[in-house]
Parts: structure tokens; C-alpha cells; sequence
């Protein structure tokens, strides 16, 4: 054991030696404030958020709650709608898609305007909203700056520390701001100092687009209202409290503003909340106001940092050995993009990005990260910032197990636990089964209903997808507690999917009826286009996937024997996990329909390629290559979600330059912010994702995609650099990476080839491992 951890500690010490030969990897930085939202820097603490833009004379930090919804609990379920069912299923049967599918259009939506069309910030379903915008007005001997008066600035995002910086010179005088989201207290904190004393001059004021009041009292910026329920009922409140403490000059109200006046420095404290799961959230938020402004500044930062070093310092990636070029973030983005080729350390700075974005946007006993994790500028968010099940959502959270931060898909358990009593209406209402079912779209209220266009909105992948990530959470830390929490989950999702069944006559097998894939059309062999289907072939896909985990999850906690064997033999009627079509693609829907649109966006067939495991190169070699067909049809381009998506796919095909490819198109600079549904995803100079507009999930995509190229254990084994790409190849190293089982794997590699392993277990056990073309089992020691 002695020699064991020697080794342990020499590896570390040489991955660590490599990690710092790359200073400012972990480091965000631009030569000039931003001039838009897609450029100023986000901080959060998985509760807060705020993205500052560095202004000179102005500055504007956008706040955020991670709870901050309009809307409200409804029932929006029409239980007329089963009565359509068996029609609905006949037309079906007999090819007569687009008829069904009319009466689908009339009866299997939501009642009501359902999401408002993504427009739902004042109707029931509601919208993650933007808490509010602090902003400060500086003044510099009593007038603004002029341009030519300031010098040598910077800001800067550390992600290694979770902290914010912004410096310049103005006559000779050096100001410098920090900000940071507290992991401490629970407060946003910004500290502003000059380097001469009394040189500070600024008004600090407080604002909301809509439904806020704002006062000025006790030197502190209160800020109060109340969203829109989009029914009778109250809707959301919240509370924000900004409090300065200046050292070396004054502060005085002036309207409901505050003005402060020669300071040698100033820290803004922000304290917010709202009563989401908090009625006394107006107590808690002063609490945590108090508690900040009573412990020092530097025992607040230390604190802050501990927390947060916690997390994020549980993996480190070196990818070669070389300096980081010494240019703004954008410009470095810009140059990756052109030639990725001088800038070997890029991915790393991205995909320790993407593990920054999950610990700062959720946090156990909250919310998961959003359609835009936690930040927002806006009233109405695009789609309303809510959580689409039909992808979205589950790639968010496709990282965070093999990134070890495992605690963070919590949150998203318990989002669902608080869908299944309205899904089981649902489930009733529309198609008279047992257990629960959410369709494509849900919010914090639980809503689990069609969406308003049956087109898109009757896809029923949505809670089984949920019960993936879920599933995955067990199998990577091995958590029969957790198992046993989330078994009714499952279960009840089993059921529903098993009382949907219905034969499919031409092949003698069960398929769910009426359904969709994703989002996507076909040509029926008249030239009409449809979207409802029988059995397409994501749900067959999931299907066999919830079942096997719904099989060994009860074999594990010894209950259900009876279920457990239904399930079985229910999966010896389903259609296989893919059918090949004539031109070598996998086929979509059960029949070979021509798709409306060759390069469209979701690529939800694949799905038993990733996130589940039921195509492998290996055990399924012609679905594989029948994958692979798909994707080069599909083609490379498209929202940035979707390139994340496609990347991921060629790792899992085993195919690191194609992945590669795949990355380095996602890092295509944009500053567009129009909502797109095809081709042109990218990365805003802040490197947060576009669709365009911002969406996080392919900030996460990217982030799984780096890891799937790095480590793969889903088929039972763990791989070691099973997609490495060329540029890759020369050497790095990995430390901290998680693989299924609960193994806590490091390893570094030179020129394509494995030099150094070490995985780590909390019980002895064994574990078969690949790498350098070779499978060993190996002895796994408890430490």
C-alpha cells in the first residue's frame, strides 16, 4: 500500500507539474469592457448569478436567481383526449398518418396557451425571468472618461477561482473592481478600490425591466415585486438588497439612488431571494446580508474559495505541453477557430469551462441548470429559459458524472420526483395508462402536458430520456439509497410505456402508438408530410433501455419480482434498438420514410449510440456503420447543441478526428443572437454557447464530447483514450476523471500510447480496462 501511494503521489505531482506549465488556462480575459450581454462574464454560486460588463463610466451587472419564475401550478391536461385513442391508432395502422395526425392537432395538445409558443412569460406556464440590473455611474474629478484617458485595461474570469477582476488607469489613478457569487454566505459581492485614497465617485442604482419598486433607505437599494401567475393566484416574489460599506468617504440617498462620493474603496454586497420553497425568504435574504457584511472581506474570499476549490479542483487536464497564447479570450477563440492547430490547450480551457457552468449554475436541493443555466438579461427568455426534455435538458447534465461533480445531477432528480403526480394525470388523460409521463417541455410548476402544437409537443421521449440521466447518476456512484429514491421514478415510467403498447402487425411487434421523433417530419408515400408515428424508433430505444435498468434496479433492491419478469418478456416484443435502410442509414421511424429535412437539427434515432449504450462498434458493428451513414448525411453543421451532439456521437463511433472536427466547428465565433433552427451554432467572445441565441447545453455537449474522446466505460469495461484525435496524440494527461462503478481514474499518454494509469475505488473489487489495444482485468485496492 506504501508503494501504491507513492505512485499515486508521483503521478500527481508530474500531471501537476504539466497543468501549471499552461498558466492562464484557466483564465478568461479581454483588453475592453463589453459592449453586449454575450460578452460580459458569468459568476454564480448555483443559486446567484451576475454577469458584469466592466464598464468604465458605466457599468451594468445583470442579476440572476436561479429560482426566479413567472407562472404557475396548473392543470392543463384535457381528460377528453383518450377518447380519440383507438381512432387515432387505427388510422395509424393503416398508413393514413396525416389523418391521425389532424386529430391528434385537435386533442392531444394542452388546454390553453400551453408555452405561450416559447412566448410564456405571461401566461401559466411562465418563463425563467432575469432578477434585475445593477447599475454604477462613475465619475472621474466629476465627469465621465474620456477613451484617451484610460489606460492598460483588462477583466478577466478566473474559472480556477470562480472570481471576476477588472482593472484600468484613469489620471494616474488605478481602479480595480472584484466580483464574485459567494459559496459562503449565499450574497453576490463586488469590492472596488482605487489606488489613491478618495478617488472613488460613483451613483449606484437598481432596476427591472417590469414589476419592480425601488427604494433608497438606510443606505441600501431595495428592490421588490411580484411576477406574473398568468392566473388568479399571487405569482413569484422576490427581494433584492444591495448594501455598500465604504472606507474613506460618504454615501447619501439621492431619489432611489445612492451616491457615493471620495472613497478610497467600496464593497457592494447583494443579498436576493424569493419565495420559491422559501415563505420566509424576506428573513433569509437580510440573514445572509448581515452574515456577509459581518465576517471580513478576505475571510468571506477564503471561504468562497475552499467551497468552490472543493468542486471544481477534482479533475485536471493537460493536453501537450506549450504556453497559452498571450491574446484576449476572443482573439484566442478566433485563431483556435482559423487554425486550432497553435493552440493545443484550447479544448482543456472549454472543457474546464463547461465544469465552471455546472458548479455555478445548480446546487443540491435547488434547480438544475436551465435552457440557459442560470443567466439571463431578459424578461422573456428565447423558449423561456425553461427545461425541454426532448435533449436540452439531459445534455446539461451528460458531463457532470464523468467530470466528477456528481452531486449536481441531484437537482435534477428532484425536478422530476416533482413531475410524476401530474404526469400521472397526464398519463390518464391522454392515453388512459398506468404510471407518468412528460411529453417535451416542463418548468419549475411540474408541468408534464402536450405542448400547444402536437407537432413537436407530443413526443413522449421526454420522461424516459429523464430516467437516462437519472440511471446514469446510479451507475456511476453504485448508490443504493439513491437506487431506492429513484425507483418509483422508474418504475412508474415502465409502466406507463408498458401500457402504451400496441401491436405492430407487419412485424409481430409492441410499439408505442401514436407518437414522434423529435421535432422532425416525413413524406408519406403520397407526398403528404406527418409527424405522428407509430413506434419511432427513439422510443423503441428507450424502451429497451428503461426497462433493462427498471430489470437490474429491482434485482438490486430485491423487490417486484413479478414486474420485473413482465418486463422481460415485454422485452422480447419490441423492435430491435435500430433497423438498417436501403441506403445504409438507420431508419428513423419504423418504416423507411424520406425525412422533410436531410440536415435537420435532432438526430434522436441515434440515441441508442449515446446516451444509451445499445449500439456499439464492437457488439453492433452494422448499426454502427449504419450511424455513421446517418451522421454524414446529416451533415456537421447546425445549432450549437446539435454540433455538440454530433460530436459526441463520432466519439462514441470511435472516431476522435471526426469528433475533433465536430469540436472545432462548435468553436466558431458568433455574435449573432436570432433564433436559429438550422446551420450556424457557435461560441459568443465569452465562450458561452449559441444556438444562436444563448443556450448552455452545448457548453455541457462539448464538455461530455471531450471527455467520451478521452474515457469511455458504458460497455462494461473502462477505454482509455478510445477516440484520441491526432492533434491529441503527441501527449497529456488526466487526473480525476470518473468512470462507471465509481472509479476514480487518472492516467497520461504520449504519442497516442497509455505511459501511466491509476484507478481508484472506495471497495476492493475488479475491473476490466483497454487501452493500448490491449483488455486486462485488473485488481482494484480500497484506499
Amino acid at each position: 500500500m506504501k508503494t501504491y501511494f507513492l505512485l499515486i503521489a508521483i503521478f500527481l505531482l508530474v500531471a501537476n507539474q504539466q497543468v501549471q506549465a499552461q498558466p492562464g488556462n484557466t483564465l478568461l480575459w479581454y483588453n475592453k469592457p463589453a459592449k453586449v450581454w454575450e460578452e460580459t462574464l458569468p459568476l454564480g454560486n448555483g443559486r446567484l448569478g451576475m454577469m458584469p460588463d466592466g464598464g468604465i463610466n458605466q457599468e451594468k451587472i445583470v442579476l440572476n436567481d436561479i429560482t426566479l419564475w413567472s407562472g404557475s401550478k396548473q392543470d392543463a391536461n384535457n381528460y377528453d383526449a383518450y377518447k380519440s385513442l383507438p381512432q387515432i391508432r387505427r388510422l395509424l395502422a393503416e398508413g393514413k398518418n396525416d389523418e391521425a395526425q389532424k386529430i391528434v392537432d385537435a386533442n392531444y395538445i394542452c388546454k390553453g396557451p400551453g408555452s405561450g409558443s416559447g412566448n410564456g412569460a405571461n401566461v401559466q406556464f411562465g418563463c425563467y425571468q432575469v432578477l434585475g440590473n445593477l447599475s454604477l455611474q462613475f465619475f472621474y474629478k466629476g465627469k465621465p472618461a474620456d477613451s484617451a484617458d484610460v489606460k492598460y485595461y483588462k477583466r478577466s474570469l478566473s474559472i480556477a477561482d470562480a472570481i471576476v477582476t477588472c482593472s484600468y488607469v484613469v489620471n494616474g489613478v488605478t481602479y480595480k473592481r472584484e466580483y464574485f457569487t459567494s459559496f459562503n454566505h449565499d450574497v453576490s459581492i463586488i469590492t472596488l478600490t482605487a489606488d489613491k485614497p478618495g478617488q472613488l465617485n460613483f451613483n449606484i442604482s437598481l432596476s427591472r425591466p417590469e414589476r419592480s419598486t425601488v427604494t433608497a433607505k438606510n443606505k441600501m437599494l431595495t428592490m421588490v415585486g411580484q411576477l406574473n401567475s398568468g392566473s388568479d393566484a399571487n405569482g413569484m416574489s422576490y427581494l433584492v438588497q444591495v448594501k455598500p460599506i465604504v472606507t474613506g468617504g460618504t454615501i447619501k440617498a439621492k431619489g432611489d439612488q445612492l451616491v457615493v462620493e471620495n472613497a478610497t474603496s467600496v464593497t457592494l454586497y447583494i443579498s436576493a431571494g424569493t419565495n420559491f420553497k422559501d415563505a420566509h425568504f424576506q428573513t433569509t435574504v437580510a440573514e445572509n446580508l448581515i452574515k456577509a457584511i459581518n465576517c471580513s472581506y478576505q475571510e468571506e474570499l477564503k471561504k468562497h474559495f475552499a467551497n468552490y476549490h472543493r468542486l471544481f479542483n477534482r479533475v485536471q487536464l493537460a493536453l501537450g505541453i506549450g504556453n497559452v497564447p498571450a491574446v484576449p479570450t476572443n482573439e484566442r477563440l478566433a485563431n483556435y477557430y482559423r487554425d486550432p492547430a497553435k493552440d493545443a490547450s484550447f479544448p482543456v480551457l472549454f472543457y474546464q469551462f463547461g465544469r465552471y457552468l455546472s458548479i455555478c449554475s445548480t446546487r443540491v436541493g435547488l434547480l438544475p441548470p436551465n435552457l440557459q443555466g442560470l443567466w439571463a438579461d431578459q424578461v422573456q427568455t428565447p423558449w423561456n429559459g425553461d427545461y425541454h426534455l426532448d435533449i436540452n435538458v439531459q445534455m446539461n447534465h451528460w458531463p457532470v458524472e464523468v467530470s466528477n461533480l456528481p452531486e449536481l445531477d441531484l437537482p435534477l432528480a428532484d425536478l422530476v420526483a416533482g413531475m410524476v403526480k401530474n404526469g400521472e394525470n397526464t398519463a390518464k388523460a391522454y392515453y388512459q395508462a398506468d404510471g407518468w409521463i412528460a411529453h417535451v417541455i416542463t418548468n419549475v410548476w411540474g408541468y408534464t402536458e402536450p405542448g400547444e402544437s402536437a407537432s413537436w409537443g407530443i413526443t413522449k421521449a421526454g420522461s424516459g430520456w429523464l430516467c437516462n440521466n437519472l440511471w446514469e447518476h446510479y451507475a456511476f456512484t453504485l448508490d443504493q439509497k439513491y437506487l431506492g429514491k429513484i425507483y418509483p421514478i422508474l418504475k412508474g415510467s415502465a409502466q406507463f410505456y408498458n401500457s402504451t403498447l400496441v401491436p405492430y402487425a407487419a412485424k409481430g411487434w409492441l410499439v408505442t402508438s401514436p407518437s414522434s421523433s423529435p421535432e422532425n417530419s416525413f413524406y408519406l408515400p403520397d407526398g403528404k408530410t406527418a409527424s405522428i408515428c407509430e413506434g419511432p424508433t427513439i422510443d423503441n430505444q428507450i424502451l429497451r433501455e428503461l426497462f433493462t435498468n427498471v430489470i437490474n434496479a429491482s434485482k438490486i433492491l430485491g423487490k417486484d419480482e413479478g414486474f420485473r419478469n413482465m418486463l422481460s418478456e415485454r422485452l422480447k416484443q419490441l423492435p430491435p434498438a435500430g433497423q438498417i435502410a436501403g441506403d445504409g442509414r438507420l431508419m428513423e421511424w419504423l418504416q423507411d420514410y424520406k425525412e422533410t429535412d436531410a440536415h435537420h437539427r435532432h438526430i434522436s434515432h441515434l440515441y441508442g449510440l449515446y446516451p444509451a449504450h445499445l449500439i456499439t462498434p464492437e457488439e453492433t458493428p452494422a448499426l454502427a456503420e449504419a450511424c455513421r451513414k446517418t451522421l454524414d448525411a446529416r451533415g456537421d453543421d447546425g445549432p450549437g447543441w446539435s454540433i455538440a451532439y454530433k460530436q459526441i456521437f463520432w466519439a462514441r463511433l470511435k472516431d476522435g478526428n471526426r469528433a475533433f472536427k465536430l469540436f472545432t466547428q462548435l468553436m466558431r465565433p458568433t455574435v449573432k443572437t436570432n433564433i436559429n433552427y438550422g446551420g450556424g451554432g457557435g461560441v459568443y467572445p465569452n465562450l458561452l454557447s449559441a444556438g444562436p441565441p444563448f443556450q448552455i447545453d452545448a457548453n455541457f455537449g462539448a464538455e461530455a464530447g471531450i471527455a467520451e474522446m478521452l474515457i469511455q466505460s458504458h460497455a462494461g469495461y473502462i477505454e482509455l483514450l478510445p477516440a484520441l484525435p491526432d492533434a491529441w496524440k503527441k501527449e497529456g494527461k488526466v487526473i480525476g476523471m470518473k468512470a462507471r462503478g465509481n472509479f476514480t481514474v487518472s492516467f497520461s499518454w504520449k504519442n497516442g500510447r497509455i505511459v501511466t494509469y491509476h484507478i481508484v475505488s472506495p471497495t476492493n473489487k475488479k475491473v476490466r480496462l483497454k487501452f493500448n489495444g490491449q483488455s486486462k482485468e485488473i485488481k482494484i485496492t480500497a484506499v
